[in-house]
């Protein structure tokens, strides 16, 4: 492993600009000690909440805001990410530090907060130049993706003052349920209807697990920031918007959906946006076996959350390009997310007809 790049902001996609001099005056104002002209940049990556970076002299801040046009109705919540970050960071070293929330529409359309910036690396879907791991390491990193995941799930969410941040009674029961109907209400004539897959997760559901705990709900290697001076070290998870209180085998079920592994079938690899395809990374079954062996539990019905994962994806996809679809946002990557969809629909439809997973 030699030179390594962080991940770069660039120039702020047309439609999705803020106003600087009301958010350098605001933060200026709620911020001590902070002088300077303002910059502001975005992160080009993801889809769903909009990232900046935002420079106010010599010191970096990341700005998140919800997306432009149509929204998910319980999605976006701002302050609630603000307060989950707020009650893990004593907690859970690798959450980011907030700093400040702000819903003041005097400042902008919509509720924003401001955290710190960790500054790393953070892998996309190939490699960043200089950087290589061998297999040993790329086995390594697998590894130690499932043991910071342990650490999150073993927290105690009672204690660290987050028992109002979800209902673990019920919950996979809401989340089919919940995600069935995102995807009907947000369905285009071009979209498959995912009416097998939908009933298959209603009439195999689990009960409700006996060990509820803190879940991160999109917990994926691009949202992860490596050491710049050790990219097997993980300093900082970021994209804490759907965590919640629930299943840990959803979380981990909804994860392993990102995985794309060296041997999966063609269609799947075009979706692949990060290096999981590296010789030497675990496949997902590792690392469900890993993930079993350390939380010390018998897991023999995988096939459900990891079907689960994948159409929260599928569904995931179409709610954004439903906003294309209906001209509420000129985002041109947005457009090929149909095709996206319809893969993983089949990819549900083998999971549930073969076991393949």
């Amino acid at each position: 492993m030699t030179e390594k790049k962080i991940d770069e902001p660039v120039n702020v996609r047309t439609g999705e600009e803020l106003d600087v001099v009301r958010v350098r005056n605001y933060l200026v104002q709620a911020i001590p000690d902070l002088t300077g002209e303002i910059t502001v940049q975005q992160f080009p990556s993801g889809f769903s909440n909009l990232t900046y970076l935002i420079t106010i002299g010599n010191r970096d801040f990341i700005l998140r805001r919800p997306p432009f046009g149509k929204k998910a109705k319980s999605a976006h919540d701002m302050n609630r990410e603000f307060m989950m970050l707020s009650n893990l960071k004593p907690n859970f070293r690798y959450c980011p530090e907030p700093i400040l929330y702000c819903d003041d529409t005097e400042v902008m359309d919509s509720p924003f907060y401001v955290m710190e910036r960790i500054k790393g690396i953070i892998l996309r879907k190939n490699l960043p130049d200089g950087l290589s791991y061998t297999p040993v390491e790329a086995r390594r990193l697998s590894k130690r993706l499932i043991d910071v995941l342990c650490d999150l799930h073993d927290l105690d969410y009672k204690k660290i003052g987050l028992s109002d941040f979800g209902k673990p009674e019920g919950y996979v029961k809401r989340q089919v349920e919940g995600w069935s109907r995102r995807y009907r209400d947000s369905k285009t004539p071009d979209a498959p209807d995912c009416e097998e897959v939908m009933e298959w997760l209603s009439k195999k559901m689990p009960p409700d697990c006996t060990n509820p705990c803190v879940i991160h709900n999109d917990y994926k290697l691009d949202n992860v920031v490596l050491a710049l001076d050790d990219p097997l070290e993980i300093i900082g998870i970021l994209d804490w918007e759907m965590a919640t209180i629930g299943d840990p085998l959803m979380d981990l079920g909804n994860s392993l959906a990102y995985w794309i592994e060296e041997k999966d079938q063609q269609s799947l690899q075009l979706l692949r946006m990060m290096p999981t395809n590296l010789p030497g990374m675990m496949t997902r079954r590792e690392q469900v076996a890993y993930y079993a062996e350390k939380q010390g539990m018998k897991i023999d019905n995988f096939d459900y959350y990891y079907c689960f994962g994948i159409f929260r994806l599928a569904v995931i996809m179409q709610q954004i390009y439903y906003r294309f679809f209906h001209g509420q946002t000129r985002d041109a990557r947005f457009q090929m997310l149909i095709h996206g969809v319809k893969i993983m629909d089949d990819v549900a439809k083998r999971v549930i007809n073969h076991g393949e997973w």
